[in-house]
């Protein structure tokens, strides 16, 4: 397998969000036949849908136990809901696990990776840790994820690096993304929703790696947040809830060596009928908590004051529901295509025990590319 690393830079800012609010009104529900006149194209003439009509569409497909996908941005503003057998291949991949249209994929370029990316300094990373710092101290938010970009250069075109890199979930759309994370974000099956926040990173090449990260006091405190803020989204929709496993430990492989990053496992019981909403149970927990911070709705205001570019569909979710469970991932380790050009997005969370040195390198840790 070769590696291969990526770099992040700050640029423009996203507009501000507030996790929206749940609906609860009943919806007229379509039967399958109904999506026949769906387009199928995905890339400049995709349907995006708003909030509210996604929502309703989640619901109305749940409800008649058709398996569809969603794609939703991070501003949960414009969404993708679309049946699984109404997706084109040759404009939208996917491959959440048990559920893909990608098993006949291939790559077209198999050579050796080129790959250039035009690197920030550590003074541009420092001008924007420096302004969460600040609420930080200010004790305005305990938690954020700051996330930067950086233009690239490669001789793998987007379709090429979905095929060729390996990841729990996969995404490429034409000539707009593609998506290669390894973090979960919630699971639905046999009436409960499960979530696994991803929070620590530590080289695991270094002599007791993993006892170091286990001990380390700022990550506890981290990881310990955003657990805490998992657990209360989770409660907005769950009867009850609770912590199924705390701080266990993945391996992953990265172009710096292999890497240890810490998870934790939150669970909660849904109501019977939550296959009828499932639209408002989804977004009711966005954005995800993982890649804001705590409280959610300040950081989202910090995180556009300091990271100066938009997000778009990074750091939102996607996945696949059929009315029986659902499954979906946090759009990290993620490229974009704007007017022809790739920028790679990748970031961390940030307390008030963080160094900013520490935490540009954990960036340049998890700006990777697992390529076959």
């Amino acid at each position: 397998m070769i590696l291969v690393p990526l770099i992040f830079l700050p640029l423009s800012p996203p507009k501000t969000v507030q996790p929206p609010k749940r609906q609860e009104q009943k919806q007229d529900f379509l039967p399958d036949s109904a999506y026949n006149t769906y387009p199928l194209l995905f890339s400049k003439n995709m349907e995006y849908l708003n909030k509210e009509t996604a929502i309703a569409r989640m619901n109305e497909l749940s409800t008649s136990h058709v398996p569809f996908i969603f794609i939703i941005d991070y501003e949960a503003k414009r969404s993708i809901v679309l049946p699984v057998s109404k997706v084109n291949p040759d404009e939208c991949l996917f491959d959440f696990g048990t559920v893909s249209n990608a098993a006949q994929a291939q790559a077209e370029n198999t050579e050796a990776v080129s790959w250039q990316g035009n690197f920030p300094t550590p003074e541009t990373y420092r001008k924007s840790f420096d302004t969460v710092e600040n609420y930080l101290k200010a004790g305005d938010i305990s938690l954020i994820n700051l996330t930067c970009r950086v233009p690239v250069s490669t001789n793998l075109s987007l379709r090429d690096i979905f095929c060729r890199a390996e990841a729990k979930y996969k995404l490429w759309l034409k000539d707009t993304l593609v998506c290669f994370s390894p973090e979960i974000f919630v699971r639905i099956e046999n009436g409960e929703i499960s979530s696994y926040p991803m929070k620590g990173t530590i080289n695991a090449d270094q002599p007791d790696a993993e006892a170091i990260i286990m001990n380390d006091v700022k990550e506890a405190e981290e990881h310990q947040s955003v657990v805490q803020l998992i657990r209360d989204d989770l409660s907005q929709v769950a009867e009850k809830v609770w912590v199924e496993r705390y701080r266990y430990t993945d391996l992953l492989h990265t172009n710096r060596g292999n890497i240890i990053q810490t998870s934790s496992e939150v669970r909660g019981k849904l109501p019977e009928d939550w296959h009828t909403k499932v639209g408002n149970i989804l977004f009711s927990q966005l954005p995800a908590g993982s890649i804001t911070g705590a409280p959610k709705a300040k950081t989202v205001e910090v995180i556009a004051e300091a990271e100066n570019y938009d997000r778009g569909f990074y750091t939102g979710v996607m996945g696949w529901c059929d009315g029986n469970q659902l499954d979906s991932s946090v759009m990290i380790r993620f490229i974009d295509q704007e007017e022809g050009k790739l920028y790679f997005k990748a970031g961390g969370g940030v307390t008030a025990r963080s160094q900013w040195e520490k935490e540009y390198k954990e960036v340049q840790q998890k700006t990777y590319v697992p390529i076959r």
